[in-house]
């Protein structure tokens, strides 16, 4: 095979075979097929597309370009749950000790945040002494043990996706709905889960800026985990406004102790038990939506999940003192109010511009080799759909600076206040299965 044979097969909006796709990642993989040759390809992708079949194969290749996470050791039908991404997005940390709390095995690998949206392994490492470092073994008897456990992705999970990453990075070939389906999919598939929940982010805080495309996205890995084996649902949930109060590091871990206490934000707490009632399903504990939901809720009241959110913070070395006295957790020095210039109602807020307020603070990294503050962060004090009173706080900046004068400006101009109550998205826009 020739490389540019493949190149004017997508240029000329043609179907690659299965064996041709598998032939690329390959040569991906090892470095054999040239970089400008890769660019070329993933630019006749993003203009032209690819079939259905095209990307089930791209994704299987991607899967096996590298490792692959065996978890049959692990006892039940383990469910995993990824987010596209999201400002406030902590749902990770709320729907794991909640769904392992109802009996189903969470074993999960997560990422390091880039960008303004928050890696799971970041919050996590706000707690002193916790670690992601498990080998295989010990991953498999931690779930075993104590029903969850969440890892950072190992370096050699699908190799594939990280060089086609980081092509289409600098190639403006991010935003093709084949190429962003199948590198989730790859991933997810590479972990080893049986089963596999997808929050697939709308709005302006995120990747999918409008339902339609994230529709698109989301049919498309629905089918790819069907095809290939894996039970897998879809849940589009807005993102048109930072989710929940806290944005940052640690503050999005006291946030969803909160939440595990039962005094959760509502629309954080309907998505999380949401996404944690169609894991239990898929999980095998409930049969019903309406039995997963009354359990659920039942659990996250009683304080079983707060219980397991401990339990499995202190199996991978963190300080358990730091669930029951969240103050524990990093703190920056300074508390600077956001104060509103005017009064009426909150008509919006830029979950994107809260993101990126955040990144300049610190609680977020511009490139992979950086690094964050734990401590560093926002608190929202104002929703949309809240009355505002001229001079009233609307958020809190959390910062080591005095004057950290670029984050709070660009955090008031984040909030557009009106004189009329604005309609507020439904939290959950559709489910698709």
């Amino acid at each position: 095979m020739r490389m540019v044979d493949l190149i004017q097969k997508k240029r000329d909006q043609k179907t690659l075979a299965t064996e041709e796709i598998n032939w690329l990642i390959r040569g991906v993989t090892d470095g054999t097929i040239p970089d400008y040759q890769v660019s070329a390809w993933l630019m006749a992708v993003y203009f032209n597309g690819m079939s259905r079949q095209e990307t089930r194969d791209l994704t299987q290749a991607i899967v096996q370009s590298g490792d692959t996470i065996q978890l049959n050791g692990i006892k039940g039908i383990k469910v995993d749950k990824h987010s596209t991404g999201g400002v406030g997005d902590k749902t990770s940390l709320i729907v794991g000790p909640l769904v392992a709390a109802a009996g189903v095995p969470v074993a999960k690998m997560s990422g390091r945040g880039l960008g303004h949206t928050g890696g799971t392994v970041d919050k996590l490492e706000s707690i002193a002494g916790f670690h992601t470092e498990l080998d295989e073994a010990a991953f498999i008897e931690h779930v075993n043990k104590y029903k969850l456990a969440i890892v950072g992705q190992t370096g050699q999970l699908a190799p594939a996706d990280k060089k086609l990453y980081a092509m289409r990075d600098v190639t403006a070939t991010v935003d093709s709905i084949p190429l962003i389906a199948s590198s989730i999919m790859g991933k997810k598939l590479a972990s080893g889960a049986d089963a596999i929940i997808l929050d697939v982010k709308v709005g302006n805080g995120a990747f999918m800026k409008t339902l339609d495309k994230a529709r698109e996205l989301a049919e498309q890995m629905v089918e790819i985990g069907k095809g290939l084996g894996k039970p897998t649902i879809a849940i589009l949930s807005d993102m048109n406004e930072p989710l929940g109060y806290e944005v940052g590091n640690a503050n999005e871990v006291k946030e969803a102790i909160e939440v595990l206490k039962g005094n959760g934000e509502p629309r954080l707490t309907e998505l999380c038990l949401t996404i944690a009632s169609h894991m239990t399903i898929l999980g095998g504990v409930y049969p019903s939506l309406n039995e997963a939901r009354q359990a659920l809720e039942e659990i996250l009241h009683s304080g079983k999940a707060l219980n397991m959110l401990r339990t499995f913070v202190e199996a991978q070395g963190g300080d358990p003192l730091m669930i029951d006295q969240p103050d524990k957790l990093p703190q920056a020095p300074h508390q600077l109010p956001v104060l509103s210039d005017k009064e009426g109602i909150v008509e919006s807020i830029q979950a994107d511009e809260v993101g990126l307020a955040a990144m300049k603070l610190g609680a977020g990294r511009e490139t992979k080799e950086g690094s964050v503050d734990h401590s560093v962060g926002i608190t929202l004090v104002k929703k949309v759909g809240d009355r505002v009173e001229k001079g009233e706080t609307l958020a809190f900046i959390h910062a080591k600076e005095t004057n950290p004068v670029e984050a709070l400006n660009q955090l008031k101009e984040a909030y557009s206040i009106s004189d009329e109550s604005p309609s507020v998205p439904p939290i959950i826009y559709e489910i698709i299965q």
